[in-house]
């Protein structure tokens, strides 16, 4: 074989290394670039994931926090309103207590309802013999209707008259003054307490006690008014 030939051979041989050469490097090429946007892309949706569980997770943080605030003001201003409502039923209290004051000025009609209010205590107690407390102004107006009331008693629950004792050691508290409800010092606007001798069995009939039972009794109403 001559040279030249040989020469020939041996470039083609060459040229188809190299030929195979390339190929190879560009399929690794081809192969590494695909796994390069293979891996990209996974790169890409694990962070897009990431960014949109951030984006969930801070969401549902300002609906949380939405809802606290709404809550807590919803919260407040029922406070708001139930204090309203206080307000206005202490302040109703208060003007009731007020007038009160002036069932005692017309003795005439006061002096009919200490009878009534000591036999209505009478019915309650039904006991032969009582203690009777009242204020100190009003002992005489008592003692002036004590019989009338006995009787009264009597003639209702069909019993014999019982045996009544004004207790002049230890009276009610005075009537009230503006000083004194604004103090709140003890008072008393009218009425009687009366007490079985025992002490035991206690029928408290005081203008201003008979006044907490009507608020107590009348206080869903009138908060069902506030609120309509």
């Amino acid at each position: 074989m001559e040279d030249g030939d040989v020469s020939r051979q041996i470039q083609q041989m060459v040229r188809f290394i190299r030929q195979e050469a390339e190929e190879k490097a560009n399929e690794i090429s081809l192969s590494a670039e695909e796994e390069f946007n293979i891996e990209k892309l996974q790169l890409m949706e694990a962070e897009k994931k990431k960014i949109r569980q951030e984006y969930e997770r801070k969401s549902k943080q300002v609906e949380i926090r939405k809802k606290i605030e709404y809550s807590m003001q919803l919260n407040a201003s029922r406070i708001e309103v139930l204090q309203a409502q206080d307000d206005v039923v202490s302040s109703m209290k208060e003007s009731a207590s007020k007038e009160l004051l002036h069932v005692s000025e017309d003795k005439k009609t006061y002096k009919n309802l200490l009878k009534a209010l000591i036999a209505q205590s009478l019915l309650r107690l039904k006991e032969p013999a009582v203690l009777l407390r009242c204020r100190e102004v009003d002992r005489r107006l008592v003692e002036s209707v004590l019989e009338e009331a006995k009787q009264e008693y009597a003639d209702k629950a069909k019993v014999k008259a019982p045996k009544v004792t004004v207790n002049n050691q230890v009276y009610l508290p005075p009537p009230p003054t503006p000083s004194a409800m604004d103090s709140h010092e003890p008072y008393c606007s009218g009425g009687v307490v009366l007490a079985s001798q025992d002490g035991k069995i206690v029928c408290e009939n005081t203008l201003d006690a008979r006044l907490d039972v009507v608020f107590r009794q009348k206080l869903p109403e009138i908060r069902k008014r506030l609120v309509g």
